[in-house]
């Protein structure tokens, strides 16, 4: 059976084989995204690899339009997603919900790969932790902050935004 053979809830069958556990990550694209209330969220359009500290580090979310028209990317932290074998069938899942993810930052093709800066502000929408930094996070690499710290942080970014020059179109 092919590894794509999906159905609409976005999971895969994964070949029947000695040992399953294991995939290509060629194999994950175009496999269906989906959240926690079984939405679609979109395809996996590429995974990103991180030569310098030799892990995956996010992948490619290729969400919305219609026959590719319209189409966003989106790059999500490889720690939020989850992917579950279970007798045979692979579920990628999202835990996000539909609206927060038509309200990131996309880009087009051609602006990847993304820049650390540019992957710092993409796991800090997800809230997690860039695996590049070290300390405060748990186990599961999301932010350990307090909630005097995130009121702080919001007050840093608003005055920061105040100061900022304002862009006429």
């Amino acid at each position: 059976m092919d590894a794509k053979v999906q159905n609409i809830k976005g999971v895969g069958n994964v070949e029947s084989r000695e040992n399953s556990y294991f995939e290509s990550a060629n194999k994950l694209k175009d496999y269906k995204v989906i959240n926690r209330a079984g939405e679609d969220l979109g395809n996996i359009k590429d995974i990103m690899v991180d030569l310098k500290n030799d892990r995956i580090a996010y992948a490619v979310l290729s969400f919305g339009g219609f026959l590719g028209m319209g189409t966003k990317l989106f790059a999500v932290p490889w720690r939020a997603l989850e992917l579950k074998l279970y007798e045979h069938t692979l579920t990628i899942t999202l835990n996000v919900d539909k609206e927060i993810l038509k309200k990131a930052d996309g880009f087009d093709e051609d602006q990847l790969p993304l820049t650390y800066e540019e992957l710092f502000k993409v796991y800090a929408y997800y809230g997690y932790q860039p695996y590049w930094q070290t300390g405060g996070s748990d186990q599961t690499g999301l932010l350990k902050e307090t909630e005097a710290e995130r009121l702080d942080r919001i007050e840093r970014e608003r005055l920061r935004q105040a100061e900022a020059p304002e862009r006429r179109i």
